[in-house]
């Protein structure tokens, strides 16, 4: 039978000071938990460091630091005199001169108590205590999570990553990097992917998809493979990945069998040597976005998706598909149950300097079209990625943020002279 633990009595909360009643479970003030308080030890002496030589309620009976020696131990027997204020033993048996000092007992090391961590509080009511599933036990509130909101800068090229208003979690994931090609000329790459939400562990999924497929574009393209053939192969990589995980003994398809394999769409890019190598499986997207914003943007890939098949078809206006509440039900992605996988590639050689905008449908939602995106882009982003990706993540959020918003943004230079077409 389970019993509720005894509390200490105590007229402050130890961790905020704040005064409690006799019999308060927690804090009211900062939600600490009082039951954890240990009860005050039982009163006994203690020896102190600088008593009188005559005191003897400060030390140890001499039987017991005496060894046994039974001349020690009998009465009348004399102990040797002790200065004044010293708080150092003279009847204690000398240490032989190559062991002056004595080892830590190794077994009090093991048994001893790892020290209590203070208890969470829930950042939403300020007084409850944060149980280990991440929801507070005052309000019920679901605590932030490390993948919430996150940012991250390689270089020249920054992404940022959030939950979004609505969802409980972060399925997006993304990988930014850079290197060199063999001749040392610099490439940049962003791999942005999204978790199929009813799929099993699509967190998983996307962030195992965007880990791979960034590690062998890092890998091939110092090698010399040419980055649309790296972009290809990391893709069909984060493919293998993705299926992996289906075939773990811990989510091995002994659930119902409306549970779908883990999956995850990808779209990705690399900017080397003037050019701009895109690849998607999916519905995410890659928007062109020039400096010269008098220069027309566009969007380089195109959607994996019920819409975008009726667009293709001529049955209906992208207008129409996109408002049909089937719009975005996806025809790719990366998954032991996905069709067979057909990674799509393109090259641009453009003419002028811009940035790539490498996105979720979380953030295109909200800037469907080229120009839409455009707008909403600062004017200096291939000064300032990070900022600029930031900027298009708090344009989503303050559009509604009905989804997981996620984009990386990737400055392209401006080529040499006479090379690039439009």
């Amino acid at each position: 039978m389970s019993q509720k633990p005894q509390q200490a009595a105590q007229a402050k909360c130890p961790s905020c000071a704040e005064p409690v009643e006799s019999g308060d479970l927690f804090c009211g003030a900062c939600g600490y938990d009082l039951s954890v308080v240990p009860a005050p030890p039982q009163d006994r002496p203690t020896p102190t460091m600088s008593g009188s030589a005559g005191d003897g309620a400060d030390w140890p009976d001499a039987a017991e630091s005496s060894g046994g020696d039974p001349q020690a131990q009998a009465p009348g027997a004399q102990e040797p005199p002790r200065p004044a204020g010293s708080g150092v033993r003279f009847d204690r048996p000398e240490q032989p001169e190559e062991y002056p000092l004595q080892a830590p007992d190794p077994r009090v090391a093991e048994n001893a108590a790892a020290p209590e961590e203070p208890a969470q509080v829930c950042v939403a009511c300020r007084a409850g205590r944060v149980d280990n599933d991440g929801y507070c036990e005052n309000c019920g509130h679901a605590q932030p999570r490390e993948r919430d909101h996150m940012e991250r800068e390689s270089g020249p090229v920054a992404a940022v990553s959030d939950r979004g208003l609505r969802h409980h979690r972060n399925e997006d994931a993304f990988a930014v990097g850079r290197t060199a090609l063999p001749d040392g000329t610099p490439a940049v790459l962003a791999i942005v992917c999204d978790g199929v939400s009813s799929a099993t562990r699509p967190d998983d999924a996307s962030a195992a998809a965007a880990q791979c497929a960034g590690d062998t574009l890092l890998a091939a393209l110092p090698r010399g493979t040419h980055p649309q053939t790296a972009m290809h192969e990391a893709i069909v990589a984060a493919a293998h990945a993705v299926n992996a995980l289906a075939e773990e003994p811990a989510t091995a398809r002994e659930h119902a069998p409306h549970q779908n394999a883990p999956a995850c769409t990808i779209v990705g890019t690399v900017v080397a040597a003037g050019l701009l190598v895109v690849g998607w499986v999916g519905d995410s997207r890659v928007y062109w976005v020039p400096d010269d914003r008098s220069a027309p943007a566009a969007r380089l890939t195109e959607d994996d998706s019920w819409a975008a098949q009726m667009v293709a078809a001529g049955l209906m206006s992208e207008a129409e598909a996109y408002a049909d509440e089937r719009a975005h039900a996806i025809t790719g992605w990366l998954g032991a149950d996905a069709y067979e996988l057909e990674p799509h590639t393109a090259s641009f050689k453009p003419d002028r300097s811009g940035v790539v905008v490498v996105c979720t449908d979380g953030l295109w939602n909200y800037a469907e079209t080229a120009e839409e995106m455009a707008e909403a882009m600062p004017a200096d982003a291939a000064e300032r990625p990070l900022h600029s990706a930031r900027v298009l993540v708090g344009h989503a959020l303050d559009g509604g943020g009905h989804d997981n918003v996620t984009v990386a943004v990737v400055p392209f230079p401006a080529p040499p002279e006479g090379a690039g077409s439009a």
